[in-house]
């Protein structure tokens, strides 16, 4: 074939591999075009800059997926034997690209046409939800048919892809000795590493696998995520995910009464426009808090953080207060958007791109500034992309504070310096304003910065010393912010991600395997107390719209904590079993039935089941809880987290 492209050499392989990567790159980009151009009206304010914008962040997922689907041909071109350089194998190894690649190049296709059903890119729970179609022969036909431009399309790309694999080959030499086999072992190695990068999205120690919930890094809103992504990565990345399925165990009439979920505003109420801050402290569960324990060691426990201690008595603070999950990654939707992570954290989940409520959204409308501060590298956790969905507008983390000077070598900056960079950054917003910080300092390995080695107990668990820093820093930042002007203007709100690691046996009990602090300070207000009210994360947001007389309607799972009302219930969840929580009791439940029940004020220790006892009770809880459930999974199925 007339200008053919001959590689020759050692690295003959590894070059058409990085050639042949480059032109799918190309080809991928071309798909989203196509995918934005058959889909237009469904994205009508996009500009070119966003696109563009798009388009740059798609190579993450478009690398990813590549990666996933040649596998087995990245492995063939770098096996590091010279058996690989013959025509026969690189025919075979052809024939594994070729294939592989069209699967990919036909998904992306199928989605130009299904996607305006959906409203969303396919993803792995089309295996299912196809499993028991006793005529898909017949569905398949009448779409190829109904859709014939799409196939002709698809036979052109595939046309298109062989003549572009062709122009290259791989001019087959023997090669013997040493230098071949070093040579080749060190470029597989090569390979692996730029592999586990492709697929994670990178290779900081602080970066999690990239999945659909990190498209949201690129773009305005929810639905304009799935012209980031591509369909192989959407497919890939929710094989196993948590699939919901609908629920009606009660009419629509008597489920609003039972749970409401859209929030009236008071009547004749005028919104007061107090700057909102929220502090949300890692691994900063209730047993290392001595304020909620001066019965532990026999009245003698001070805990580590004498300084939120003091806080706590000019704030208003609950005996019970739980969060929604065990995980950083299940803290921020529960916290800002209401939204607790059901069997698996709700940004890694297939309803990660719904259009949700946020507590920013709804105050930015009423002309807040709002932002965000993490000290990780900008993408960890993918905080970032949560905060794009969220509608925070500015986000500053490590790339922002732009001193590696006090990184801490792991995770990011120190939480006192990062925290006093908060508070001089939040002096240039104009009021009123929304701002959320996210602590990172105590957490594993567990340490301090070397010149407060000694300064803070080292308590009986590793985790104690650098809550102790982080209890410091907290101080210090209250410190500078007291000195602004926007400070007594402030309601604060601090709260822990999840409680981790336990000493006391007080503590190692289900319900307080989720124990944290809720805290609200406001230092120009009244607002102090100590409630043994139930609360949990997702509360958070109607408490605060609600304090503010916030005077629209708004959608929030959670409650008012400030509601006189008692009959509130919580509820967590892990692998998909539900811990319930109402009143006095606390009910676990296996997702089909209730496993067990206890009063918690009679029963900490959960040494006495009582389902048999009070099987009324029993009931009820179960009537609540079936309610939240139907809630919850009926309106993440049909994507309605809003209040219109």
């Amino acid at each position: 074939m007339k200008g053919r492209i001959i590689l020759k050499g050692l690295f003959a392989p590894y070059i058409a591999l990085i050639i042949r990567f480059t032109m799918m790159l190309l080809i991928y980009q071309l798909l989203r075009i196509g995918f934005y151009a058959y889909n237009v009206d469904q994205f009508p304010h996009v500009t070119l800059s966003e696109m563009i914008r798009m388009m740059v962040g798609g190579l993450k997922f478009d690398l990813a997926a590549l990666f996933y689907l040649n596998s087995l041909y990245i492995l063939m071109m770098g096996i590091p034997l010279p058996f690989k350089y013959k025509a026969s194998y690189q025919k075979v190894a052809k024939w594994v690209f070729i294939i592989t690649n069209s699967i990919g190049i036909g998904l992306n296709l199928i989605d130009y046409a299904y996607y305006p059903f959906t409203l969303k890119r396919t993803t792995g729970t089309v295996f299912s939800q196809f499993a028991n179609e006793q005529n898909l022969f017949k569905l398949t036909t009448d779409f190829l048919i109904g859709y014939w431009y799409l196939l002709l399309e698809f036979v052109l790309i595939v046309w298109i892809l062989i003549k572009l694999y062709d122009l290259i080959k791989i001019e087959y030499k023997r090669f013997t000795g040493w230098t071949f086999y070093a040579v080749h072992l060190v470029s597989l190695l090569i390979v692996a590493f730029l592999f586990v990068g492709g697929v994670r999205g990178g290779w900081a120690h602080s970066t999690r696998p990239i999945t659909l919930s990190n498209a949201g890094d690129y773009v305005k809103s929810p639905e304009e995520m799935n012209i980031v992504l591509n369909t192989p990565f959407s497919i890939l990345k929710t094989l196993k995910a948590v699939t919901l399925k609908e629920k009606n165990y009660f009419p629509e009439n008597e489920l609003e009464a039972i749970y409401p979920v859209i929030h009236q505003p008071k009547d004749s109420a005028e919104f007061k426009p107090l700057n909102v801050v929220f502090l949300i402290m890692e691994s900063f569960g209730k047993e290392h808090i001595g304020f909620f324990n001066k019965e532990l060691d026999a009245g003698q426990y001070k805990g580590y953080t004498p300084f939120l201690d003091s806080l706590i008595e000019q704030s208003y603070t609950f005996t019970r207060s739980y969060a929604n999950g065990r995980k950083s990654i299940d803290a921020l939707p529960s916290i800002i958007t209401g939204i607790p992570s059901i069997a698996e954290p709700f940004v890694l989940s297939i309803y990660s791109g719904n259009k949700t409520t946020s507590i920013a959204k709804l105050l930015g409308e009423k002309g807040y500034e709002t932002a965000f501060f993490h000290g990780a590298p900008n993408g960890s956790m993918g905080f970032s992309a949560y905060m794009q969905l969220a509608g925070i507008k500015n986000y500053f983390g490590k790339n922002e504070y732009n001193n590696d000077d006090d990184f801490d070598g792991i995770w990011g900056i120190w939480d006192e310096p990062f925290m006093q960079f908060m508070a001089k950054k939040i002096d240039t917003f104009k009021q009123p304003f929304f701002s959320s910080f996210f602590s990172l300092s105590s957490h594993h390995p567990f340490k301090v910065p070397e010149h407060y080695a000694g300064k803070f107990p080292k308590g009986q668990l590793p985790l104690h010393e650098p809550i102790g820093y982080a209890d410091n820093a907290l101080r210090q930042f209250f410190n500078t912010a007291s000195k602004s002007e926007w400070y007594n203007n402030t309601l604060f709100v601090i709260v822990a991600d999840h409680a981790s690691m336990i000493h006391f046996p007080e503590y190692n009990t289900t319900p307080n395997f989720f124990s944290i602090p809720i805290i609200f300070y406001y230092p120009g207000g009244e607002l102090k107390g100590l409630s043994d009210k139930l609360v949990q994360q997702i509360d958070i947001m109607p408490t605060v719209l609600n304090y503010l007389q916030y005077d629209k309607p708004y959608f929030a799972f959670g409650s008012d904590a400030f509601d006189p009302r008692r009959d509130n219930f919580l509820v967590n969840n892990i692998g998909g079993s539900y811990n319930f929580f109402m009143g006095d009791y606390f009910m676990t439940f296996d997702n089909e039935r209730p496993s067990s029940l206890h009063n918690l004020k009679t029963d900490p220790s959960l040494s006495k089941d009582l389902m048999k006892e009070e099987p009324q009770t029993l009931d009820s809880l179960k009537r609540h809880l079936e309610a939240f459930i139907q809630q919850y999974n009926n309106r993440m199925i049909h994507n309605k987290l809003t209040a219109e």
